[in-house]
């Protein structure tokens, strides 16, 4: 496996990794509920992409690698509900992507935002890599740094595995399946949490040769 190093994304990447996003989420069966037409599933994959993207890069944390191979989109802890306003903005800027489908899409996926963990926490709202770079460390870069975080902090970290085999991958780092949650006439979301582990402590020596 590769050593990478996790970055934050600028405006300047988005159109890679809206195309990167598209390539990672080609099969994946929540997308295919999402556009259930092949023939506009890519066009409308990567629209949704980059309105998704542009919301995340001003108001969340994007990060990617250094040659751009994947994207983790992340909102940081916060001490309220997204406002009114924040929900308003998200609806109108990416619910007509799936035109005639919006309004059952919206029933189907308003249940998720009540769903999440009531304390503090890191929400992992996309990881998504390259297929051409699977199994090289991205993922992983992906994720590290800020569970890292998660642990020196004492925080939860909370996502939603749109398909089973994913849910063996984010256990390997901590996270645990809390309860599924099944999409009008589509797949099974896996909802999974991770509580933070104890940081180890560092003698005395070791501290002062840091």
């Amino acid at each position: 496996m590769l050593a990478r190093e996790m970055r934050a994304a600028m405006p300047e990447d988005a159109e890679r990794l809206a195309e990167v996003l598209v390539r990672a989420f080609s099969t994946d069966p929540f997308h295919t509920w999402l556009f259930p037409d092949p023939s506009t599933r890519r066009r409308r994959q990567r629209k949704l992409f980059e309105r998704v993207l542009s919301l995340y890069l001003r108001n969340g944390k994007v990060f990617t690698t250094a040659d751009v191979a994947g994207a983790a989109l992340w909102d940081p802890p916060r001490e309220t509900s997204p406002s009114f306003g924040e929900l308003l903005e998200f609806a109108v800027r990416v619910l007509p992507v799936f035109g005639a489908r919006a309004g059952r899409i919206a029933r189907g996926m308003k249940p998720m935002v009540g769903m999440h963990p009531t304390s503090p926490h890191w929400y992992l709202s996309i990881l998504g890599t390259d297929p051409r770079q699977q199994k090289s460390g991205v993922g992983r870069s992906l994720l590290l740094p800020i569970l890292r975080r998660c642990d020196r902090e004492g925080l939860l970290a909370y996502l939603e595995a749109s398909r089973i085999e994913n849910v063996p991958y984010y256990e390997r780092f901590g996270f645990e399946v809390v309860a599924p949650l099944t999409m009008p006439e589509g797949p099974t979301i896996y909802r999974m949490e991770r509580r933070p582990r104890p940081v180890p402590m560092r003698d005395d020596a070791s501290t002062a040769m840091s």
